[in-house]
């Protein structure tokens, strides 16, 4: 399995960004093995939450030993505490870094499928709101979402204020993610409104996966949420388990996921440690 940390250009975002991927390009068969038929590898472009960059999953997860069995390369990038969407105002178009052109440069330096069904985005926290949201938006693209313990703030985000002494909760940090609160509601910052929007152009909308521990604070938003694309027709798998807001649960949680996902069977081969032999 071999690990690549790229440095590159971004227009989306005007200055050099830093990514971890992935890549199952090493794998080698067993003696006596047939080697495997080369083809572009299915890809999870995968996020981090608040606070964390992108050595986040490969320091705190197994990603790296479940991607390597799958064969399933896995983009890794960094979105500060911009919750994935776009800013503007400050040239932070983290929305379409995400969701066009980090896919579009990527597929350029790898050999990633790119086909929809082939391509899928997951995240936790702050990453599983930003995988909901340019999931559906950039619904072209993707084909599976995954949302683990995500952080779906936007629902009542207009009654925010600043009496709060934890700056993630208060309003000034919200308009400076999302702008105008009274005008979150119905845009395409809204996963009820995507979802929603989609649904009535009878477009094709991914699937979606979602999971959260019955200790997390987010436990509640996330149950709306679910329940919410219930009404309206959506399908979403979704689990809850014990855990809160923390590794333990996104590590056994990132597994069901890519198990979830549309993937080969396991494919044995030599790896780091002779696993297996």
């Amino acid at each position: 399995m071999a690990l690549i940390q790229v440095n590159f250009m971004s227009g989306s975002l005007m200055r050099t960004v830093t990514v971890n991927v992935i890549l199952p390009a090493d794998k080698l068969p067993f003696p006596g093995m047939p080697v495997k038929e080369e083809r572009p590898f299915k890809t999870l472009y995968l996020l981090h939450g608040v606070f964390g960059n992108y050595t986040d999953w490969v320091s705190n997860t197994c990603i790296q030993r479940w991607a390597e069995e799958k064969d399933l390369a896995v983009v890794m990038p960094s979105a500060d505490n911009m919750f994935y969407v776009d800013q503007p105002g400050v040239n932070n178009y983290y929305g379409e870094f995400i969701g066009k052109e980090l896919v579009e440069i990527t597929r350029r330096m790898f050999p990633l499928s790119r086909r929809r069904e082939d391509t899928f985005i997951a995240g936790l926290s702050m990453g599983g709101y930003g995988a909901i949201r340019n999931g559906l938006k950039y619904h072209d693209t993707f084909g599976c979402i995954a949302g683990l313990s995500s952080a779906l703030i936007t629902k009542g985000i207009d009654g925010r204020k600043d009496d709060t002494p934890f700056f993630l909760e208060g309003r000034a940090y919200a308009e400076g993610i999302f702008g105008n609160l009274g005008q979150v509601k119905g845009s395409d910052k809204d996963p009820e409104w995507l979802a929603k929007e989609l649904k009535d152009r009878g477009s094709e909308i991914p699937k979606i996966f979602m999971a959260c521990g019955i200790e997390d604070s987010l436990l509640a938003a996330n149950r709306a949420y679910k329940s919410y694309l219930d009404e309206i027709g959506v399908k979403v798998t979704y689990e809850e388990g014990p855990g809160a807001h923390e590794w333990d649960f996104w590590n056994r949680y990132i597994k069901k996921v890519i198990d979830w996902l549309p993937l080969e069977e396991d494919s044995a081969g030599l790896s780091s440690g002779n696993v297996g032999i």
